[in-house]
């Protein structure tokens, strides 16, 4: 029998909390519902890894996307679905930044949120089996000036900066050096990464190229070039 996936949900509205949670499980998850962002965090801690987690950005005692840097501190390749009835571009944009998978607003039909669930395990599941089939770098890659450690998921710039990256950010990072002075396409980047090519990976692909432009601020060899309509150039140069 195929393991059930398992779903930490985070929702303070009790009639909607039981709701979903129960339809999740008719439909074969295994859900673990909790009602506050500690007592998410308690269960994060204490349970066994959840493949994904469904949180609802207002909560009581702090918000979701608190909730969600707090979990990345503690495993940067925790997946997360973002529920919320706000529509600003800036709370969507937050979310990205902190690597939601995807992010769906108040109110929703349920069997989408199914939908959105299981693209996404079905993108994780391609990630893993890509992770397990290429050949891997070296724990600590040399990208011109500046140093990938695989391990710790830190940049090492010759000024002496260090900049904490997610697993996504170094998953972008490492295909762009992979592929330096190539025109990649954002389609391309896409599915290799986040296995799928749809409009709000597009969305995350801006951001994290935004992020990783700041941090190359600290080289003086490395930039990524864009390419209007057609993708990204990560360029090398010369010392």
């Amino acid at each position: 029998m195929e393991k059930k996936r398992r779903l930490l949900y985070v929702e303070d509205e009790a009639d909607l909390g039981n709701v979903v949670s129960q339809y999740l499980e008719m439909v074969g998850f295994e859900v673990v519902w909790v009602k506050s962002a500690s007592d998410a965090h308690d269960a994060f801690c204490s349970l066994p890894t959840f493949d994904l987690m469904l949180i609802d950005v207002q909560l009581p005692d702090y918000n979701g996307f608190q909730l969600a840097e707090e979990i990345s501190e503690r495993s940067d390749s925790q997946a997360f679905l973002f529920l919320t009835a706000r529509r600003e571009k800036k709370d969507r944009l937050q979310g990205l930044n902190i690597g939601a998978d995807d992010y769906i607003t108040k109110p929703f039909d349920v069997d989408e949120l199914v939908l959105r669930i299981r693209n996404i395990l079905k993108r994780l599941d391609f990630q893993h089996i890509k992770a397990a089939t290429e050949p891997t770098d070296p724990v600590v890659t040399q990208i011109g000036d500046m140093q990938i450690n695989q391990n710790t998921h830190k940049m090492h710039f010759p000024d002496g900066k260090q900049i904490d990256l997610t697993l996504r950010e170094m998953q972008v990072m490492l295909f762009l050096y992979r592929n330096q002075g190539k025109l990649l396409r954002r389609e391309d980047i896409l599915v290799q990464i986040w296995g799928e090519n749809d409009y709000f990976m597009g969305r995350s692909l801006d951001v994290f190229i935004s992020r990783i432009r700041k941090f190359l601020k600290h080289s003086q060899r490395l930039s990524i070039e864009t390419v209007y309509g057609s993708g990204f150039i990560f360029r090398i140069s010369e010392p």
